[in-house]
This record gives C-alpha cells, sequence and structure tokens, in this order.
C-alpha cells in the first residue's frame, strides 16, 4: 500500500505539472463539461462529480466491513479482507478529489478566500479541507496495522484508528459544502463583473423567458445538490452508530441517542438554515434510501448480516416545524432552540422507530441518563449549526470570542457526554448459572436454548437495558455469522431463552448484561483459536461462570498485556489529530465567512438564494 501511495501521488503531481504548464488540455475540457452540467466552476464541479462516487465507494466498503468483522471475526491480514480494497480506493480518491480542485485553478482566483501557493497559483479553501480529511482518512490505515501489532485486533468500530478512517470520511462532506459555497460566490462575483462591464451595474436585467425558465432550472438543481449534501452529510455523521445498527454495541446504550442527537441536530438544522424549506426532510429521505441500498447488498445479496439504521424523521419534522417560526431569521437563536428540541422531542419521536425495528430498544430506566446528556448536546451542535450556516450566509460571524467559545463548548460538552458514557461497573464475585437444552440442529451446528440465573438477584432491575445472548463470528447459510436473543425474564435474577443458539463450529457465544452502568458478560461458547493461543471454552449442559469485564469476551483478540501509559499515549496521539481536523474545518468556514464581501452577491445574481 506504501508503494500505491507512492504511484498515485506521482500520478497526481505529474497530472498538475502538466495541467498548470497547459501540456494538457483534457482535465480543463472535462473540468468545463462538469461546470456546465451542475452550474458551477470546473474546479467545483468535476471534484464533486468525482467526490460523490469515491464517497458512496467507501461507504460501501465500510459497511461491507463491518459486517464481514461481526459475522466472520478478525482479518487474516490488512488486504485479506475484500472490502478494504473499496475502502482504499474511496478514501484515496476522496484525497484524489480534494487535490482536483486545488489543481484545476489555472487562470484564475477561485473565490476571495482561496490560498496562495504561488505567484499565480491559488488553491480553494475547501478543496484543501476535502483533501486533508482524506489525508487523515488515509493515514489512518497505517495506523490501524501499526496499532493491531502493539495492542491485537480490536474487532470494534470504536477502536482510535478505526475512528480516524471514518471520522475523516465522515467530515470531509464539511469540506464539500465549503467547496460548493466558494464556487458560488465565485460565480456571483464573475455575475456582477460581466453585468457591470456591460452597462448594468446592479445586475438586474429584463429576463427573456428562456432566460427566467433557465434561472428556475438551476435554482431546482442548486436545492437538490446542497439538499443531497447534506443527506451524505447525515450518513457520514451517522457512521459512528454502526455498531447499534447490527446489534452487536459494545459500549453502553446510552450513547446511541447522543450520537443520534449530535448527528441529527448538526446536519439538519445546518440544511434547514443553509437551504430552505423542504431541505431536511429531502436529507434523510436521501439517506435512508442511500443506507437501505447499501444494506440489502451487504445483507440478502453479498449473504452477511444485515443492518438497520437510524431513520432522523422525527428530527426533520421538528426541525422543519421549528423553521416556520421566526426564530429562524435568527441564526444562532434557532440553532440553539431547535437542538434542544431535537435533543427532547425528536428524540422521542426516533425513540419509536428504534423500539420497532433495532434489536435493543431504548428502555424508560436510560431516558433521565439520555435526556441528561442529549439536552447539553443539542444545545451546543445546534449552535455550531447555526455558526456554521451563518459563515456561509453573506451576513457576517459574531465576535471571535464568541463564536471560539461555541466550538469549544461543542467540543468540552460532547467529550464529557462520551466519558460518562465510558464509565462503567464491573460486578466482583457476581456469576452466572447457565444451563442448556439442545434444539434441532440449523446449518449444520448445535443449537441450544438457555436458562439463567444470575447468582446477585437485585444485580439487575426490572427494565435494564440488555440482559441477551450473542453468537457472532460463525457462518451458516441462514444464520450469516450473526444471531441475538434478548432473554425473558422469568423472576429475580433468572431469564431464559426466545429463541435457539449455535454452540459449536467457529461461534463465539456469550450472555451479556448492560444495566445502568453496569456491563459483564460470561462465556457460554467460544472456539478455540490458535493464532492467539485461547482453547475452547466449552458449552456444557449446565455450568457456572463468573461475570467478567466484556470488552475481554468481544474483543478476544485484543491484547492487554502492555503497559497502561502506552495505551493511553496512543490515544491521546488519534485524539489530537482529530481535533486538530476539528479545527481545520472550523478555521476554513471562518476564513471562507470573512473573506466574503456581504454585496458579492447583488439582487440580480443571488441565484435564488431564498428557495
Amino acid at each position: 500500500m506504501t508503494a500505491a501511495a507512492g504511484v498515485i501521488s506521482l500520478f497526481l503531481l505529474y497530472l498538475a505539472v502538466m495541467h498548470r504548464t497547459r501540456r494538457i488540455t483534457w482535465l480543463q475540457r472535462l473540468a468545463d463539461y462538469a461546470g456546465e452540467k451542475l452550474h458551477r466552476p470546473g474546479w467545483v464541479a468535476l471534484p464533486l462529480v468525482m467526490f460523490i462516487s469515491t464517497i458512496l465507494t467507501a461507504f460501501f466498503g465500510f459497511i461491507w466491513d463491518v459486517s464481514l468483522h461481526i459475522g466472520r471475526g478478525r482479518d487474516e491480514g490488512p488486504l485479506a479482507n475484500p472490502a478494504h480494497y473499496f475502502i482504499l480506493v474511496g478514501l484515496f480518491f476522496l484525497f484524489i478529489a480534494g487535490a482536483l480542485a486545488i489543481i484545476l485553478p489555472r487562470d484564475e482566483k477561485p473565490g476571495p478566500a482561496a490560498i496562495k501557493i504561488t505567484r499565480t497559483w491559488y488553491a480553494p479553501t475547501g478543496g484543501l479541507l476535502i483533501a486533508g480529511s482524506g489525508l487523515y482518512a488515509l493515514i489512518g490505515f497505517p495506523l490501524d496495522d501499526i496499532w493491531h501489532r502493539m495492542f491485537g485486533q480490536d474487532v470494534t468500530l470504536w477502536g482510535p484508528t478505526h475512528l480516524m478512517l471514518i471520522g475523516g470520511a465522515g467530515l470531509s462532506l464539511v469540506g464539500v459544502l465549503l467547496l460548493e459555497h466558494e464556487g458560488r460566490v465565485a460565480m456571483a462575483s464573475t455575475a456582477v463583473t460581466t453585468a457591470a462591464t456591460a452597462g448594468e451595474p446592479d445586475g438586474d436585467t429584463k429576463a427573456d423567458p428562456a432566460q427566467a425558465v433557465d434561472s428556475r432550472k438551476r435554482s431546482i438543481i442548486t436545492w437538490f445538490m446542497r439538499s443531497s449534501a447534506f443527506g451524505g452529510l447525515v450518513i457520514g455523521l451517522s457512521v459512528f452508530q454502526i455498531e447499534y445498527d447490527f446489534g452487536v454495541e459494545q459500549f453502553r446504550l446510552v450513547f446511541q441517542p447522543l450520537l443520534m442527537t449530535a448527528a441529527g441536530a448538526f446536519a439538519l438544522i445546518a440544511a434547514r438554515l443553509m437551504v430552505g424549506r423542504g431541505s431536511a426532510l429531502f436529507a434523510v429521505a436521501f439517506a435512508a434510501v442511500i443506507r437501505e441500498i447499501t444494506a440489502l447488498i451487504v445483507g440478502p445479496v453479498l449473504g452477511e448480516p444485515h443492518s438497520v439504521f437510524a431513520l432522523y424523521l422525527g428530527m426533520a419534522v421538528v426541525v422543519e416545524i421549528m423553521g416556520l417560526t421566526t426564530i429562524v431569521r435568527r441564526r444562532l437563536l434557532f440553532g440553539a432552540v431547535t437542538g434542544v428540541a431535537v435533543g427532547t422531542v425528536g428524540l422521542y419521536l426516533e425513540s419509536v422507530w428504534v423500539d420497532a425495528v433495532f434489536l435493543y430498544p431504548w428502555p424508560n430506566s436510560m431516558w433521565v441518563e439520555a435526556l441528561a446528556t442529549c439536552i447539553p448536546a443539542g444545545l451546543v451542535v445546534g449552535l455550531t449549526a447555526g455558526l456554521f450556516a451563518q459563515a456561509l450566509s453573506g451576513d457576517g460571524l459574531p465576535r471571535p470570542a464568541v463564536r471560539r467559545s461555541i466550538v469549544v463548548a461543542m467540543v468540552l460538552v460532547l467529550g464529557g457526554s462520551v466519558a460518562n458514557g465510558l464509565m462503567i461497573d464491573v460486578p466482583q464475585g457476581a456469576n452466572a448459572t447457565v444451563s442448556l437444552i439442545d434444539a434441532p440442529r440449523e446449518d449444520g451446528f448445535r443449537m441450544v436454548t438457555a436458562t439463567v440465573s444470575i447468582s446477585s438477584s437485585d444485580l439487575v432491575s426490572d427494565d435494564p437495558e440488555w440482559v441477551s445472548i450473542l453468537s457472532w463470528q460463525g457462518a451458516g447459510d441462514s444464520l450469516h455469522g450473526l444471531v441475538v436473543d434478548n432473554l425473558e425474564r422469568t423472576g429475580p435474577g433468572e431469564y431464559r431463552s426466545t429463541r435457539a443458539m449455535p454452540v459449536d463450529g467457529t461461534w463465539k457465544t456469550f450472555l451479556r448484561i448492560q444495566d445502568g452502568r453496569t456491563m459483564a458478560g460470561a462465556p457460554i461458547f467460544m472456539a478455540a483459536d490458535e493464532g492467539i493461543g485461547a482453547e475452547e471454552v466449552p458449552a456444557t449442559t449446565e455450568f457456572t461462570r463468573e461475570l467478567q469485564y466484556e470488552t475481554k469476551l468481544l474483543q478476544r483478540e485484543r491484547s492487554f498485556d502492555h503497559p497502561a501509559w502506552l495505551f493511553t499515549a496512543a490515544c491521546l496521539v488519534v485524539l489530537a489529530c482529530s481535533l486538530a481536523l476539528i479545527w481545520s474545518l472550523s478555521w476554513g468556514a471562518a476564513r471562507i465567512s470573512l473573506a466574503t464581501p456581504g454585496n458579492t452577491a447583488t439582487k440580480g445574481t443571488k441565484e435564488r438564494s431564498r428557495v
């Protein structure tokens, strides 16, 4: 992969030199053609077309990769997983899309916020941010390999280097929105200059009917483009929840409403403020179509575990209703108030869908803690969305101290909410007694039902997040490597199966308990694994096993034989890189806003921005 990255880098350098010295013309013709179709400058249109295709490729590879790990376990090597090729190709072309936006501007300064590279070469800020996001994600691949060599295989989406991969790709949508805005500003400036040259300083002309039709067509195309971009942002920000979508969450359930609130508040509030009425609803519809197509391909078509996903429909409805009020004219206030509404009313509406389709519905006992984290998260994320919309509105930004305080508050509140979610208790001295009854074999595997008795009857309340049995990383034509059974409570500390579970072959089957901050598990059957020197844990007819730290069961291949400071230092390095990415995107939005004159788009060339 290092060799491949080197070849691609050399090709990009060659392409840049040949294009900028005018030794090739096909790249400019291709950009001009894309610009004509999308009604944007070529240095915006061509990267956008490439970005759309590449991000869909990477997203498909990502969902497929997660399902493969859930259904089959760890990879035999960095390139042994076929889904990794889709991810790599997608991330490489994500970086290339940003690089093209930097390379293409040749005889022009691409907007007032462009960054000077040489005396005659200016690059759009959005292009640099897209390339930076792609580079950040690509760096996650070699770091991931190093991470696994140091700490073993952490088969979880939330491994720090895994978060770099998905975070870079997801947040690149912010760079795309900034690049598209730079393109609109550049076109407006060109239109003003053209009108002034023609003796029409204010840009007003008596357009003929054909021009009016063309203007309406462009407005519609712009609305759909921007609404779709926010739909992509919904997808990008929701990928952090994928383990919950498959039903193999390895962290507390309270994280799910928090993540949904943060993603929905930012993407949908910004969409409503920046695009207009109906855009939030269109964004969630667009996201749902893409997610369902991907889920169908990975699940029924490829035969891997199937995922469900959050609709965000309830949150979109809340945002659209709030958009009918007068506070929509005050972006920061609208963001704050609507963010709180998203984290309360919108979250309740989403819980109806979660209870209907997800493997783990939200218990009533979780709502107090969920609201305690989601309300402040909705507030600060909504404020940040309002700030982002105001930055690109042409109305200017608040004072530096105000805008920096908003972004810092968002980081601190989300960080504190995450820290709260990571606080877990493992019961000491508690154990579970399990009795197994054989059921008819399925896909050739031994299947059993279970009755479970927990030694401390008061360890689990009447309304826990879950008491379940999980079987994963197996195989089979009908089981698809994943079976989850939420146990039925029969008495204090006593439970029984509602379906049969596999307990041989390569399956890993164990009891899971989460109640508030209590998280623990006990193995029922664990296949022998020569690769890590682990012996089989047999599924005998009856046994008593200690409840233990669940991560050691879920991430069996992970190594805990290392100094604590080394793991902490590695996590801090990844955190520093992530904060640098957030800072870069914030800096880019502020730069574009401050560099764009408030009167750049005159009333005759605003592209009907009040759609």
